[in-house]
């Protein structure tokens, strides 16, 4: 394939943005409202054409972007999928994305699919098969690719490493990036009982190139607490407390506001990139 000078890389700036959704596509091509940059589900585009491909040449033009995959089912033992990776690859050169991300977990096995990520055991031989699986997958799209965290409702009994170890493990052995999801630590300090200052203070600043935000809800009708991460609900204070730990932690960096159900206004979702930049802010106004 032949590459567009035009299109080479924007980079994605150390601000807040938005996932692309598709209520806001059409408004956000004509009116070019002023966000920092945009987040587009890869699978979202696999179709060769469409309206969706012609919106996205506009956008592409205006906003530096990044591709965020669900799909590609990292922690699974079968084979990776080559038609999901090939379809992946011309993405990539079709949008030169600045960051391509995937999740630390699985959702597919012998062509079955689940309706959700799915954990690992935080085991040695876990680590490796990620290693293993990531690798392919930077070398077929021949970039460093990010890893985010997943929240999850149960756990394996056994491992060899706390969750936080287990990803800092995975990412410096395989030399990808971290996409750091603060809500699903939040998320899994609920549901799992630690504390997730632990689990930030674990995080080498060096391996976080974005930051994810979004919102839960809480079940009320069990016996134990139980957050479920449905992306349908505005960042709770108690992640919005965690993310500025977070950035006094780290420093800053991008940072997606993230909403799949329930798909409020655009303006709903620009207050909360607002209330991400202000946590910005107010960081390199202390550091300065």
């Amino acid at each position: 394939m032949t590459r567009d000078a035009s299109l080479s890389a924007r980079p994605v700036p150390a601000s807040a943005g938005t996932g692309l959704r598709a209520p806001h596509v059409d408004r956000i091509v004509r009116e070019r409202p002023a966000i920092p940059w945009l987040e587009v589900h890869s699978e979202n585009l696999f179709a060769a054409g469409g309206a969706i491909h012609g919106a996205m040449a506009h956008i592409r033009a205006d906003y530096p972007l990044s591709l965020h995959g669900v799909g590609l089912s990292l922690g699974a033992t079968d084979p990776l999928d080559a038609e999901h990776l090939r379809r992946l690859r011309e993405l990539v050169d079709r949008y030169r994305p600045a960051l391509v991300s995937e999740h630390l977990g699985w959702g597919a096995t012998g062509g079955l699919h689940s309706n959700d990520l799915l954990p690992l055991p935080f085991t040695e031989e876990a680590v490796r098969l990620l290693v293993s699986r990531i690798g392919q997958v930077q070398d077929a799209l021949g970039r460093e690719i990010l890893v985010e965290n997943i929240s999850s409702y149960l756990r394996f009994r056994d491992g060899d490493y706390p969750e936080w170890a287990f990803v800092v493990e995975v990412v410096r052995r395989s030399g990808c990036g971290l996409l750091l999801d603060v809500n699903n630590i939040y998320v899994n300090s609920v549901n799992h009982g630690f504390d997730p200052h632990d689990y930030l203070r674990a995080i080498p600043a060096d391996i976080v190139r974005e930051i994810h935000l979004a919102g839960f809800m809480r079940k009320d009708d069990v016996s134990v607490p139980l957050l479920i991460d449905t992306h349908s609900r505005p960042v709770s204070d108690a992640v919005w407390t965690l993310y500025a730990d977070a950035i006094a932690h780290i420093g800053p960096v991008p940072t997606l506001i993230e909403w799949d159900q329930d798909i409020p206004e655009l303006e709903v979702l620009l207050a909360q990139a607002v209330r991400a930049e202000e946590v910005l802010d107010a960081y390199r106004s202390h550091a300065g």
